[in-house]
């Protein structure tokens, strides 16, 4: 099953995911128009290429390692860390440990579910 906009209970596996890039499964979780929770499963050595767009972004680490790049700075994070990525400011990151980020959006992120 897939998530659909404004639902308002999902079990975790009726979530289907989807490759994001390889190693990297994104899993849309809920979302209205003004706000999106997105899981994204990392393989290590897995990497969210450097990019930008129009949306706030936080990013929570759930679990593994990251190295970072927001805005030109990098940093290693752990899980419990989070990560505030205004709109318009590139960011990426290289999975050091296998683990998950759960991503916050405002708005949703139209291109996640064309």
């Amino acid at each position: 099953m897939s998530v659909v906009k404004d639902q308002i209970w999902l079990s975790d596996k009726d979530v289907e995911g989807v490759a994001a890039a390889e190693g990297v499964e994104r899993r849309i979780k809920s979302y209205t128009d003004e706000l999106m929770v997105v899981e994204n499963v990392f393989q290590k050595g897995a990497v969210g290429s450097l990019h930008s767009h129009p949306h706030t972004q936080i990013t929570y680490v759930v679990s593994g390692k990251f190295e970072f790049n927001i805005g030109g700075e990098k940093r290693i994070v752990t899980a419990g860390d989070t990560m505030l990525k205004k709109n318009g400011i590139e960011h990426g990151c290289v999975c050091l440990e296998a683990g998950i980020l759960l991503d916050i959006f405002s708005p949703m992120r139209e291109d996640f579910v064309k």
